[in-house]
């Protein structure tokens, strides 16, 4: 028998005393005291980093669901394009490409924008007030296909080509990739985002749990050779680091659908605005459906409870140490 080991044994009388001691441990008063200067601010940092995760969490959901909105609509819409050509027609070529857009059944409907309307598309890159008269503005056709209907792009294309002179048929193949991509790209984003914010707090509440068994390291190593199981002493770390989770990740998580709440509140006031029209077709609403509530609802009781795994595995690592 060690030294160490004879010191830490001389602190208790006999086991009666240890039994006690170990009683009292689980009747009156816990091995981690339950508030502490140390214990708040760990709330507080498991409270922020919560509050990040569940952000980042719900604005990729928000702008994954609001690209499967534009990939659908942008699906369902084709344009087709008519350039001016020198001795064509611009007006009657136009009406000829709407004529062959109609024969086709899996096409609802078939707009032809006017002169006008085809320059006002070029007021945002030009300026208002300038006279387009003189420049070749092309006209376009907007088609929108029936819900469910396939259309035969090819046929369509190759029957533009042989009866249109000057048109071109955009699918919006390349907006649509582009769309794709960059929704995985918010989604990998915020996958790296909520791993960083969970690397933080482990380190956070490893630091904690290290400066806990620090403060009452005595009584853990007593506790330990007397003979008190490694499971009791581990599990009283892993309730009180739960609980302080549990208390973080709730103020964390209240906070941010607070925060979506409020959001989804203002942009039904500024929807009317031209501002407001963008932030909607970017974002959306803001506002989360109940599945984004839950999402967030668990993120808040996945970090509790790994909160206190981390702190119990540290624990069980001393104290095998200790053995």
């Amino acid at each position: 028998m060690s030294i160490r080991k004879l010191s830490l044994e001389k602190m208790l009388d006999d086991a009666d005393d240890a039994a006690q001691v170990r009683n009292g441990l689980k009747r009156d008063m816990p091995l981690v005291p339950a508030t502490s200067i140390a214990g708040r601010a760990l709330v507080t940092v498991i409270a922020i980093m919560t509050f990040l995760a569940s952000l980042t969490a719900g604005a990729a959901m928000l702008i994954a669901e609001q690209s499967q909105d534009w990939r659908q609509s942008i699906s369902r819409e084709m344009t087709i394009q008519v350039r001016p050509i020198v001795g064509r027609d611009l007006e009657a070529e136009t009406a000829k490409a709407v004529e062959v857009a109609r024969s086709f059944p899996a096409i609802a409907d078939v707009r032809a924008y006017t002169k006008a309307e085809s320059e006002a598309l070029l007021q945002p890159w030009l300026g208002a007030g300038l006279d387009l008269s003189e420049l070749p503005v092309p006209r376009l056709i907007v088609l929108k296909l029936n819900s469910g209907a396939l259309l035969d792009t090819s046929a369509l294309r190759q029957a533009l080509a042989d009866k249109v002179a000057g048109a071109t048929l955009d699918d919006h193949r390349l907006w649509l990739s582009r769309l794709a991509v960059m929704a995985k790209t918010v989604v990998v984003a915020a996958v790296l985002i909520f791993l960083l914010v969970l690397v933080a707090m482990m380190l956070a509440v490893g630091f904690a749990t290290r400066g806990a068994m620090a403060g009452n390291r005595e009584i853990i190593e007593v506790l330990h050779f007397v003979g008190a199981a490694d499971q009791f002493i581990s599990r009283q770390f892993q309730s009180h680091f739960f609980r302080l989770g549990l208390r973080g990740g709730g103020i964390g998580g209240g906070s941010a659908i607070l925060v979506f709440l409020v959001l989804g509140t203002l942009s039904s006031w500024w929807r009317a605005t031209p501002g407001g029209d963008q932030i909607e077709a970017m974002f959306g609403s803001f506002g989360l459906e109940l599945k984004g509530y839950v999402l967030i609802a668990l993120i808040a009781a996945g970090i509790a409870v790994t909160t206190g795994f981390v702190s119990r595995v540290i624990v069980f690592r001393h104290l095998r140490r200790l053995s």
